[in-house]
């Protein structure tokens, strides 16, 4: 394990010290209070067309959170109007943690990201799925649509600082580390299900194909 791991399950607050400790920060800034416009505006329009990533957060019916991240070229998430987002989901997994959860529970939350902009722009709401032909189709790439969209109802909206970006240097580069650090995801994962030494090795070529040629399609589409 890295050395930066404690050596004991850290002790935590009970309920009482814990709504003190919230109550002991400053005020909110008049601001910071007034940011949330509750819709998309112009400013983070621009900002969501030019994105290539979205972290989205959804929970199932016991809120359970499930955090995954959806990556595009830019112009793939869709800014329908001041109240509207629609995201395509493209080929995975299969796992459908997200789409499951939103089956059960339609809220949602999104965080846009531009390299280059130390800035992100927040989102949450409500979301249902959409198959609408006119949708998918503005969404294909490399000419392959989604097989479905994610629609997402505003109701919270505001750009957010840069703070975390900067702290994390993330398009610095600087905490960037050699790939070779770790394993493939493919030994990893092998690790950690039982896989063989054989196993993993074909889980490795298959994954090659899949990253060089099922970006945004099934294979055999």
């Amino acid at each position: 394990m890295p050395d930066s791991v404690l050596a004991k399950v850290p002790e935590v607050l009970g309920a009482e010290d814990a709504r003190a400790l919230v109550a002991s920060y400053a005020a909110v800034s008049p601001t910071a209070e007034k940011k949330d416009i509750g819709r998309i505006d112009v400013h983070m329009g621009r900002f969501i067309a030019l994105s290539p990533l979205c972290l989205v957060s959804t929970a199932d019916a016991a809120g359970k959170q499930d955090v995954t991240p959806r990556g595009d070229p830019p112009g793939s998430f869709k800014v329908i109007d001041e109240k509207t987002i629609a995201i395509a989901d493209r080929p995975g997994n299969n796992r459908l943690d997200t789409l499951k959860n939103l089956l059960e529970n339609p809220e949602i939350g999104l965080i846009f990201l531009l390299p280059g902009v130390a800035e992100t722009v927040r989102c949450a709401g409500t979301a249902r799925l959409s198959v609408d032909p006119e949708l998918l189709e503005s969404m294909a790439v490399q000419g392959k649509a989604p097989k479905c969209a994610i629609v997402v109802t505003v109701r919270q909206a505001y750009l957010h600082c840069a703070k975390a970006i900067i702290r994390s240097k993330l398009w610095e580069g600087a905490y960037a580390v050699p790939k070779s650090t770790f394993p493939s995801i493919s030994r990893m994962v092998g690790d950690q299900v039982g896989f063989t030494e054989e196993q993993k090795k074909i889980a490795e070529e298959r994954l090659v194909v899949a990253y060089r040629d099922t970006l945004w399609s099934v294979p055999g589409q």
